[in-house]
């Protein structure tokens, strides 16, 4: 894919859009092509409970480990049949606008993936208003290296995200990890469906349990600290997935693709996908198929480029 420049600031689309626009293109559920705005809310919430039930009937698992002492703090882990501490382990972080959404019903590709020899460990963080964005994040480094101190004969460290998650995963390509005590594996990043500029969202009725200002916006958003200082981690190449659905809002679009050139820009290891014929929420609960093309694609990253 090419990678233009980015035009100047006050080229960003979303400025020229009314209110009601930009509370359109920033709300997922409505862009879905099937089921309508709640129908696709409940099968997203279902098949994510029933996935979450049948990985821990069977497949096994460690439940609500802690990564620190808060009582959100945890995180399950599910293992693949055969024993060994070399395995390659995806770590999983939940959408919800930030504001929503739980480890307790995000199992969505526990079993594909551990049918293939991938340890996964679903993480749970303090969603708002308890928890603030900056203590979001400060909880997924910690639950990284907390997995990277726990087994440290692991294949490779891989972070999948969606939505919000997907934001919080790519701020861990920003992380320090000698700060947290670890040379930390991390291999790949699966960023699905994301939002990496914060300052759109800071406009919308969405951010009013967050609280988000403009100054806020702007140290937690991955688009812009990469912008103003790109930094590789130390230690192995990390390739990072930037994906998007076809039915993602077209600022959804937009997001994914500028942050994907930002990557490149900064000579990342990026790679960029829009899935056809998926929307913001069939694209992570799809998951739950073994055959689902995303499947596909992170079992070959993990055991193609990671191994």
């Amino acid at each position: 894919m090419d990678v233009p420049g980015r035009g100047p600031e006050s080229e960003a689309p979303w400025k020229k859009m009314s209110q009601e626009e930009l509370e359109n293109q920033y709300s997922p559920s409505r862009w879905v092509v099937r089921l309508g705005a709640e129908g696709a809310l409940k099968t997203y919430r279902e098949m994510g409970i029933e996935a979450t039930k049948r990985a821990r009937a069977t497949r096994r698992n460690l439940l609500d480990v802690p990564y620190r002492d808060g009582e959100g703090e945890k995180l399950d882990i599910y293992f693949p049949e055969t024993e060994s501490e070399a395995l390659p382990f995806l770590m999983f972080l939940h959408g919800g606008y930030w504001q929503s959404g739980s480890k307790d019903e995000s199992a969505f590709m526990v079993n594909p993936l551990t049918a293939h020899g991938v340890a996964v460990a679903i993480v749970a963080y303090d969603i708002a208003p308890k928890g603030s964005l900056a203590q979001m994040v400060d909880q997924v480094t910690r639950s990284v290296a907390f997995v990277q101190k726990q087994y440290p004969r692991n294949e490779g460290i891989y972070l999948c995200g969606h939505s919000a998650g997907a934001h919080l995963a790519a701020m861990m390509l920003l992380v320090d990890w000698t700060e947290h005590g670890v040379m930390c594996n991390l291999k790949g990043l699966f960023l699905l469906s994301g939002v990496y500029d914060l300052e759109p969202f800071v406009h919308t009725s969405q951010n009013a349990p967050l609280r988000l200002t403009l100054e806020d916006a702007q140290r937690t958003s991955p688009q812009r600290l990469l912008e103003a200082a790109p930094r590789q981690p130390a230690g192995p190449a990390c390739h990072v997935l930037v994906i998007v659905g076809q039915y993602d809002s077209p600022e959804f679009l937009r997001q994914s693709r500028e942050f994907y050139q930002t990557l490149c820009r900064a000579g990342w290891k990026a790679s960029f996908e829009e899935l056809q014929d998926v929307d913001h929420f069939e694209i992570v609960w799809k998951l739950t198929q073994k055959d689902y093309v995303l499947n596909q694609i992170i079992l070959k990253t993990i055991f193609q480029d990671g191994l």
